[in-house]
């Protein structure tokens, strides 16, 4: 493209009578070029971008929506589900013509890689829809800073054991680890002290041991010293999260591993276009490669057994085979649990979905035990249907018992569907409502309610109350506290 001061050099030589051979030949352009400049009398023409590819403005608005603003998200879902072949820097000129995005600041420092030296991990906290409900859940994710691979999982809480079972997942996945781990300052392996002065904890020095790398944390307030970390976790808030739907943590971590160790393989990173699965090949060699059979990391539990045979873990009961009531060691594993006694494994159990809870396990293959166990829990919930089913009154006094503190709700439910039946239903729904109306809990109360309206035929006598209330002691110094708070009650029994 011709300068703007060469455009105007051309048109006052031509003004001033100089052929545009000469012209051409001083300035150093073609003939033509400079016959063109001289019609546009030295100006530089303003040119119309004419695009090949219209994306509807609605869409994209839609989709950026959807996305929560995470552009790689809204290429993937224009390309993928869509069938709109855009390129990603066309799309992102669209956003910004039309308004719908702003260009983003960053910055990060830049370290040499070295092949085979280092992996990082970190955590950190989201919430993110499963099902109907939004969830707080921590995100684990390790990172090769060579060959760029990812490796991502979601846990409830994330403790020692946590930490530990997740490095078995991945490394083991891996086939093979870095020497070394960069991680921030972090109790869960950090005994003391910062950055290079940091002393690791035994235990966790051992665990790293097995699989050839070191802990190495990074100093405060320098956590770009893992950036490929860091960036990782923005990869995950503008490309993972948006746009997908989680029906529980299972959907979430089976979602989590296709797009961590399938997409991301492939998927070209940076700006020398990197193909981590590529890297990776070439990096293999450099990392240290892992045994076959690594013992996976445990947790030890002792547990008692009832009479009818289940010990109790993590809110659920498993059977334990045998007519011994002995106490027995349940060893947690990542997916696994087994029950043991002197040495020997009594059974095996694959641990349950998350959130299963109060349900009995029994051993596959074997018939199921006679009794349920013990301890477990027993809801009222069919309880609290017939109640229901009884009289909206009835049920407006439920709801009133399941919000007051302090009771044992699913026995109390059971011990009023029992007294419902023990009398009329007329008379069940009129006692209720005179009890809900004074807020009265306690079911002795609530038949003496019931048998004064026996007594009185239906129609309670109006409450007496002492008019001289006011002069005794007790009121006397409770006149001195703020006064209490009436409004809970629709009508005063004085106004009966």
């Amino acid at each position: 493209m011709i300068e703007a001061e060469k455009r105007k050099a051309i048109f006052l030589l031509h003004q001033e009578g100089m052929s545009v051979r000469d012209i051409a030949k001083k300035l150093g352009v073609s003939r033509n070029t400079a016959r063109a400049i001289i019609e546009q009398e030295g100006t530089i023409p303003k040119s119309l971008r004419c695009d090949k590819q219209r994306i509807e403005e609605e869409l994209l608005r839609r989709l950026h929506q959807e996305c929560e603003g995470r552009i790689q998200r809204m290429h993937e879902k224009l390309t993928e589900e869509e069938g709109i072949q855009v390129t990603y820097p066309t799309l992102t000129r669209m956003l910004r013509e039309l308004g719908i995005s702003a260009p983003q600041k960053t910055r990060c420092d830049h370290v040499p890689d070295e092949p085979g030296l280092e992996m990082q991990h970190d955590t950190t906290l989201y919430r993110i829809p499963l099902g109907e409900q939004r969830v707080r859940l921590v995100a684990s994710l390790m990172y090769l800073r060579y060959s760029k691979r990812r490796y991502l999982q979601f846990y409830r809480a994330f403790n020692r054991f946590r930490m530990k079972c997740f490095f078995h997942q991945a490394l083991t996945f891996w086939g093979v680890s870095a020497r070394q781990c960069i991680i921030d300052n972090t109790n869960l392996a950090r005994l003391r002290g910062t950055g290079k002065q940091a002393l690791i904890v035994p235990e966790m020095e051992a665990f790293a041991k097995q699989y050839g790398f070191g802990f190495i944390c990074h100093a405060l307030k320098h956590a770009n010293r893992k950036a490929g970390e860091e960036r990782s976790f923005w990869t995950v808030e503008t490309n993972f999260l948006p746009g997908r739907q989680f029906q529980n943590l299972e959907d979430l971590n089976a979602q989590a591993l296709e797009w961590s160790t399938v997409r991301m393989e492939h998927r070209p990173q940076g700006k020398g276009r990197l193909l981590p699965a590529k890297a990776f090949e070439h990096e293999r060699s450099l990392l240290i490669q892992l045994p076959n059979h690594l013992p996976a990391p445990y947790r030890v539990h002792g547990r008692a057994v009832d009479e009818y045979g289940y010990a109790s873990f993590d809110g659920n009961f498993y059977w334990v085979p045998g007519e011994d009531r002995q106490p027995v060691t349940v060893i947690e594993y990542v997916g696994t649990l087994k029950i043991c006694r002197d040495r020997q494994c009594l059974a095996e159990y694959s641990l349950p979905a998350d959130g299963v809870r109060n349900q009995p396990f029994h051993p596959p293959g074997l018939p199921a035990p006679r009794h349920k166990p013990r301890h477990r829990k027993k809801p009222a919930h069919e309880e609290e249907k017939q109640l229901r089913a009884i009289s909206p009154s009835v049920g407006a006094y439920v709801d009133f018992i399941l919000k007051t503190p302090g009771i044992y709700r699913h026995e109390h439910l059971r011990r009023l569907l029992a007294l419902s039946r023990k009398m009329s239903a007329p008379l069940f729904i009129q006692s209720v409502e005179r009890a809900h109306k004074y807020r009265i809990i306690d079911l002795p109360t609530l038949q003496r309610i019931a048998q004064l309206y026996l007594e009185q035929g239906g129609e309670l006598p109006r409450v007496e109350i002492d008019e001289n209330y006011r002069q005794r002691e007790t009121y006397l110094e409770g006149s001195l506290t703020e006064k209490p708070d009436l409004s809970i009650y629709q009508t005063p029994p004085d106004h009966e």
